[in-house]
């Protein structure tokens, strides 16, 4: 536990033996985890101390990536996701029951993000999944948006710490439901 690195292939080798990473995204420094990995994204969950029922969201690389949860969405909805993507915009769709609970919250839905961050993107790249990516904080607290900061609050609950720079510190993704086009999050 507690190991820093600044190379993406060690990180996505964390990820794919079951561990969480801490990472630069778009807004914020981000955790992350295998979402089909039920002990890593349960482990992120006591980190954050969120409970299971808000659910996650998945990134990924380029929209082919996310293809399998996209069913049986329209080619409009598509065409309204890729639109929108690389921005940091994060879309609440309908739920196909591919992924497990603990990503949906046992919702109908599931949120989902083509990441613009070139780390991020990177990660999922070397990955070929998705990723879970929740902000790196405890629930109800300030999100953290530098490596020093993470390795303050949290570096002896994470596996490694993969520094870089966030693009816009402080802004989160906006969040859109992608049936009623309802702003979730500005």
């Amino acid at each position: 536990m507690g190991c820093y690195c600044h190379h993406v292939k060690v990180s996505s080798d964390c990820i794919l033996s079951g561990g969480i990473i801490a990472y630069p995204t778009e807004g914020v420094y981000g955790l992350g985890c295998d979402p089909f990995n039920a002990d890593a994204v349960g482990r992120i969950l006591r980190i954050k101390g969120r409970p299971i029922s808000k659910g996650l969201i998945l990134i990924a690389d380029n929209i082919e990536r996310l293809t399998p949860y996209l069913q049986p969405l329209t080619q409009g909805q598509r065409d309204k996701l890729k639109q929108s993507w690389p921005r940091p915009t994060t879309w609440v769709i309908p739920h196909n029951g591919i992924l497990p609970d603990w990503i949906t919250g046992g919702r109908t839905t599931v949120a989902v993000r083509v990441t613009s961050h070139p780390v991020a993107a990177k990660l999922c790249q070397r990955t070929r999944i998705p990723l879970v990516s929740t902000s790196a904080n405890r629930s109800n607290r300030p999100a953290l948006t530098t490596s020093f900061q993470v390795r303050q609050h949290l570096g002896k609950e994470i596996d490694y710490l993969l520094t870089g720079q966030v693009q816009t510190p402080g802004h989160s993704s906006t969040i859109i439901d992608l049936k009623s086009d309802e702003y979730l999050r500005a």
